[in-house]
């Protein structure tokens, strides 16, 4: 529905390299989360609506985006490191240390979708935030129940909902994500280093077009269900300028792991997945924003 073309600062301090790309005089270095306020800004005065909005740790960690979501009234589920600081009404903490003053009785052993050998169950806990301003904030933490890793989400909605609802966004992210993996294959992420922005432009939109109509795509699309991905960001490479895309849930194909309000992406497996007979590296995803649809009367 949306994209966003990340150019690096090394480009945008050199006009000289900006003008051969054909990028314009004015353009302005911008951060992955500055990126991503515009296209959320762009989405929402479109009059089309997103109940939430899920991202990794680059987006849960930036309080401007945080705050426009929040502005918008739009919930989110937001990633962050275990050094983020949170503000509980015990005072200020960090999220691993929030972590280890939850009691066992206190997790609930929740789904966070299926898997490749059924429903993937972790230990949820969930930490009422202090925030003087309207709306219900908390801290969701995620434990493996085989090896104890933790993580940690931000979590905003304009009402409260129950924990139930937060595990369904964090977990249910991987479908926007094989979205995201056919289109860039599609895109030929990986052999664009000759284009100017123009052919990026014109050719990453036709990239987002083309997946659900077609053939190669549908035979694709519909790989093993993947099992839950860590929060954590992937590493992307400084070199290249990488793409931020927007997607919208409701209009691509069924898969095995999605509820029916709508679904959402996380990292795939990262075992190989072919789209129209091409390797993806799971190496090269970017960061992105995704958003997960869900009707608000279901509030």
């Amino acid at each position: 529905m949306d994209r966003e073309l990340y150019v690096p600062r090394s480009w945008t301090s050199d006009p000289d390299r900006c003008r051969d790309a054909g990028l314009d005089q004015d353009t302005a270095f911008a951060t992955k989360p500055e990126l991503a306020t515009r296209m959320v800004a762009r989405f929402l005065d479109a009059d089309h609506q997103a109940a939430w909005v899920a991202g990794d740790e680059v987006y849960g960690g930036n309080p401007r985006l945080r705050t426009a979501l929040e502005e918008r009234g739009t919930g989110y589920v937001l990633a962050v490191a275990c050094s983020h600081e949170v503000t509980t009404g015990a005072g200020k903490f960090r999220a691993d240390t929030l972590a280890k003053k939850v009691p066992k009785r206190a997790c609930q052993k929740l789904s966070a979708g299926a898997g490749a050998k059924g429903h993937r169950f972790y230990d949820w806990a969930v930490i009422d935030l202090a925030d003087p301003r309207p709306g219900s904030r908390q801290l969701l933490i995620r434990r493996n129940r085989s090896t104890g890793e933790l993580a940690y989400c931000r979590c905003y909605s304009p009402a409260p909902v129950p924990l139930t609802v937060l595990v369904r966004v964090a977990g249910s992210r991987w479908r926007v994500e094989e979205f995201f993996q056919s289109g860039k294959g599609l895109a030929a992420l990986d052999e664009h280093q000759v284009r100017r922005y123009a052919s990026w432009s014109r050719w990453g939109t036709l990239a987002m077009l083309a997946p659900p109509s077609s053939p190669s795509y549908a035979q694709t699309s519909t790989p093993a269900p993947h099992p839950m991905p860590s929060f954590h960001s992937p590493a992307t490479r400084s070199s290249a300028c990488s793409s931020h895309s927007l997607s919208d849930p409701s209009t691509m194909p069924p898969t095995g792991s999605v509820g029916p309000t709508g679904g959402a992406a996380t990292r795939p497996d990262p075992r190989p997945a072919t789209t129209v007979d091409k390797p993806l590296r799971h190496e090269d995803h970017d960061l992105r924003l995704e958003y997960y649809a869900e009707r608000r009367s279901s509030w």
